[in-house]
């Protein structure tokens, strides 16, 4: 049986932003540590929405292919291993995708350090990729990984990192990113 279907990115992440945004208004009514106050509240959506832009880009629309329409190509194909050999202008938006998280991370968790923001950025990017291989090799989607993906994505974390600790250095903004910091 040959088969073709696309699951809208409204579809699941729609239900998703749903119950975030549930979730965040009884835990902002009922006073919870981290959650008082707009500024906590604001940060908490920004990055919830910023999550699923990521997702929307890098998982969605998501096609799910049976029969003769399924991919034939080995998933080992899809793997780009070797770091900078096809590297060019198109890592530019995945330093722009992350740098974000770089940005965020800290707000979030203030104690959290430089290299632990690197890592973390890392390892979510990593994430991403693995979970396209999945997708490809369950539902022959066709998403490429790629080791230059991984590496401009840690790049743009350690970039957001530094613009935050740059925007926290002159009074007017350290005093705004505090009040929205938990």
């Amino acid at each position: 049986m040959n088969f073709q279907t696309q699951i809208p990115t409204a579809a699941v992440l729609g239900p998703a932003l749903a119950v975030f945004a549930l979730v965040a208004l009884v835990r902002h009514r009922r006073d919870a540590p981290g959650w008082r106050g707009g500024g906590p509240l604001a940060l908490r959506i920004a990055t919830a929405l910023y999550a699923a832009a990521v997702a929307s880009l890098t998982f969605f629309p998501l096609w799910v292919y049976g029969g003769d329409y399924r991919n034939q190509a080995e998933w080992i194909s899809q793997i780009q291993p070797v770091p900078l050999l096809m590297a060019d202008i198109t890592m530019v938006p995945n330093v722009i995708m992350f740098m974000p998280l770089g940005f965020l991370l800290p707000l979030l968790l203030p104690r959290i350090s430089r290299g632990r923001t690197v890592l973390t950025c890392a390892l979510v990017s990593l994430g991403i990729e693995v979970t396209q291989l999945l997708q490809y090799i369950v539902l022959a989607n066709g998403r490429a990984v790629d080791v230059n993906d991984l590496i401009a994505n840690t790049l743009g974390g350690l970039l957001g990192y530094a613009v935050l600790r740059a925007a926290q250095r002159t009074a007017a903004t350290r005093t705004v990113l505090d009040k929205v910091s938990p």
